[in-house]
């Protein structure tokens, strides 16, 4: 059986070396940081859902929103059936630098975090190897 991927988006937003992350209140990635984002709702494009999702759950806004990813999220059982699946769409997008980022929505906390700091937090892969890449 052939299982149709979610469309999601996550929007990176950095500021003098430093990534947003927000604190997932829900599955999947509760209790994970990650970049701020979620699913796409019907008619909306991936970078529409990547602007809204970000307004949402910090308060913060952007214009436009470049695509930097894009991953396959598979989560398998024990049986190794598929239990969800989400092609993640990851952007870079630039903020005000002077409007402050609020946890809100399915976030439960926010904070800036420099690389070093994510390599130590509980992430998801794809949160350490965009923020890898970009260092």
């Amino acid at each position: 059986m052939s299982v149709s991927p979610k469309p999601a988006s996550s929007v990176i937003v950095r500021r003098g070396g430093k990534f947003l992350l927000v604190r997932r209140a829900n599955p999947p990635a509760q209790a994970m940081y990650a970049f701020p984002g979620g699913k796409a709702e019907a008619g909306e494009t991936a970078e529409q859902a990547a602007i809204r999702e970000l307004a949402e759950e910090t308060g913060l806004a952007a214009n436009r929103a470049d695509l930097f990813a894009v991953y396959d999220l598979i989560d398998r059982d024990d049986s190794g059936q598929i239990t969800s699946f989400y092609r993640l769409s990851v952007f870079l997008a630039d903020v005000e630098d002077d409007v402050v980022a609020v946890a809100a929505d399915d976030a439960d906390d926010l904070g800036w975090y420099a690389l070093g700091e994510i390599r130590t937090m509980n992430v998801p892969t794809s949160v350490l190897e965009c923020a890898e890449k970009l260092g």
